[in-house]
């Protein structure tokens, strides 16, 4: 059995519906990431998604900021949202297949967006760098998310740092700038290390092989030439789970879309 799974920071899923639509359509995922969907749950286009053949929805949103989705063509056992820092502004949803999937093993897959941190990286003039310093702390902490030896586990998501010198376009210029800061690399690199993560993307394309996931809005007319991206978007696996990840391909052309998200879709197979 193959096990499809995607991530995608969409940058709100009405607006971007028709262009979820058409990646369904050409990768045909079985599970759907969503971050930033950037509506409360009520006003969620659930019915769009089932007509898609997604019948499976957990969420976990707001009006107008953040907000994260689980979309399914498989059922889940269960799901869970957890909040960090003492805020509810809907940054995790998690869910577990197991046999209502047809799996014999059961596999709970973590969908998170991380502060992305404001501009100004110190936290002593940036609440925003400071809310998302102490997010990741707490992701560290969060013994519920760490991925169990013996246990199949994924963690994906727009965890909104670059934690490796070819995750941006140039080491060097990026050190002062937020995502790329020493500082957000060594804690991102600790949530690594206490949970056990596998870093499946680095697996499938090691460095210094440049791998980006994210493009900016600033460069709407020549982001492909410049190609001054970041890899934002990531996808990690329990060690029970990461021998089993056969492909994982970035859809880098879905930036140059008519209307695009800055960010675009990853997804792994994975044999089961």
């Amino acid at each position: 059995m193959q096990l499809k799974v995607s991530t995608w920071n969409i940058n709100s899923v009405r607006l971007r519906m028709n262009l979820v639509a058409k990646f369904i359509k050409a990768a045909r995922p079985d599970v759907i990431c969503l971050q930033e969907t950037k509506c409360p749950d009520d006003a969620f286009p659930a019915k769009r998604f089932k007509r898609l053949g997604y019948d499976h929805i957990t969420l976990n949103g707001q009006k107008g900021y953040h907000g994260v989705a689980v979309v399914s063509r498989l059922p889940f056992e269960s799901f869970g949202i957890r909040d960090f820092c003492g805020k509810t502004d809907c940054r995790h949803v998690s869910v577990v297949l197991g046999e209502r999937a047809g799996l014999r093993d059961p596999i709970t897959l973590h969908n998170f967006y991380v502060p992305a941190g404001g501009d100004e990286p110190d936290p002593q003039i940036n609440p925003k760098f400071a809310h998302k310093l102490s997010f990741l702390d707490e992701m560290r902490d969060c013994e519920p998310i760490r991925a169990k030896t013996s246990e199949r586990s994924i963690l994906v998501g727009d965890l909104n740092v670059a934690p490796l010198e070819n995750d941006v376009w140039s080491h060097k210029q990026m050190l002062k700038v937020v995502s790329h800061t020493p500082i957000e690399v060594d804690k991102l690199t600790a949530v690594q290390k206490a949970g056990d993560w596998v870093d499946t993307m680095r697996v499938h394309t090691p460095e210094p092989e440049k791998l980006y996931t994210w493009w900016s809005y600033r460069a709407m007319d020549n982001w492909r030439t410049s190609d001054r991206g970041r890899r934002l978007d990531h996808m990690w696996s329990s060690p029970a789970l990461a021998d089993r990840f056969s492909d994982i391909s970035v859809g880098k052309n879905y930036r140059g879309a008519e209307r695009p998200s800055d960010h675009v879709p990853v997804t792994a197979t994975i044999e089961l």
